[in-house]
């Protein structure tokens, strides 16, 4: 998980596969030049700053005012695009294997990053379901109490025990919510038609997020300035969870973000549990590996750098590799168009 990469060390204490296939036709080296860990200063005037602000969190109110009426976190919300560029029209969904796509945040996110890929996929007749992970979003569990993986991952778990025999979904993971959609996909392989891996953590067995994020200890020092850990329990016990100075936000999540759902992000954020990500997952062939997984890369991220990226790929290599040209960490926000575009292709691709 993006946000959780790099080097843990305590700060300041606060209470056999076949090869990959990679997408042609754009082709992009990964740059791992000093200017990408750059300051972006903003120049924008205060009172613009604090009108965005309440924007962001009027919209913030109203998505989970939306979940909470449907009893679901499912839902359509309008946003500036252009007709020409939504894809995929005469789409045949009878055709597909599964139309449900479940969303699975990062740490620290909640089903609200998905409002724009939640609309554009509804408009184009799938089904959607966005899930909330214990102590995140609008799911009230308090964060420093999560022991375990399977507690952060249950509200997915539980969802897909209640599918109808022979229902299946695409599942798809951002950040840490790779090894969420993992963990899920070994629980309950025969409910996943494919997984999809959105610049998240995709690991192999014995294998902890914080296992395959400390191979590239040092990468991002951004990162280890953003990070805030907290101490539920003491000082002389080990971190319950890892927040981020929304300071650094913008430059390390969302560099190529509007502005607008950085500032929705900004007031939406929630901790993010630590010991999920220190547990090891435990894959199995017969399992896991029955799973058709996705990778979509996102170059210009600042928080889990393409070459993490390319490291986890070939570790583990998935079926398909698609690269997101101009995205940051968070393609749902700065790429939701291109990202859509993707997601439908993936859930056209038939069984070999």
């Amino acid at each position: 998980m993006g946000n959780l990469c790099t080097c843990f060390s305590p700060k300041t204490p606060v209470q056999s596969k076949e090869p990959t296939k990679r997408l042609q036709g754009n082709p992009q080296t990964a740059s791992n030049s000093s200017n990408r860990w750059t300051r972006i200063r903003s120049t924008r005037k205060d009172t613009h700053d604090a009108l965005i602000h309440e924007q962001a969190l009027a919209a913030a109110i109203l998505f989970r005012q939306h979940q909470q009426q449907n009893g679901s976190c499912s839902g359509s919300f309008p946003f500036d695009r252009s007709p020409h560029q939504l894809v995929n029209q005469d789409i045949k969904l009878d055709d597909l294997e599964t139309n449900h796509f479940v969303l699975v945040h990062g740490g620290g996110f909640g089903a609200w990053c998905w409002y724009k890929t939640i609309a554009l996929l509804e408009e184009d007749g799938f089904k959607v379901t966005a899930i909330d992970l214990t102590g995140s979003g609008i799911h009230s569990f308090d964060t420093n109490s999560i022991t375990s993986l399977s507690q952060y991952v249950k509200p997915l778990t539980d969802f897909l025990d209640k599918l109808a025999d022979g229902e299946k979904t695409i599942l798809v993971g951002h950040d840490f919510g790779g090894a969420c959609i993992s963990y899920a996909m070994e629980m309950c392989p025969h409910k996943v038609s494919k997984a999809i891996f959105v610049a998240a953590a995709m690991l192999t067995n014995g294998q902890s997020t914080l296992d395959m994020f400390s191979q590239k200890a040092g990468s991002s020092d951004l990162m280890q300035q953003a990070q805030i850990f907290l101490y539920a329990n003491g000082n002389n016990h080990p971190p319950t969870a890892i927040n981020l100075d929304k300071s650094l936000l913008r430059d390390l999540l969302f560099n190529q973000s509007p502005g607008k759902d950085v500032a929705l992000a900004s007031v939406s954020m929630r901790p993010i549990p630590f010991a999920p990500v220190l547990e090891k997952l435990s894959l199995s062939d017969l399992k896991y590996g029955i799973v058709r997984r996705f990778y979509i890369e996102t170059p210009e991220d600042n928080a889990v750098p393409i070459t993490l990226q390319e490291s986890m790929i070939n570790s583990s290599p998935p079926e398909k590799v698609f690269r997101l040209k101009g995205a940051d960490h968070s393609p749902f926000f700065s790429k939701p168009q291109a990202l859509h575009k993707l997601l439908v292709e993936i859930s056209r691709i038939p069984s070999t």
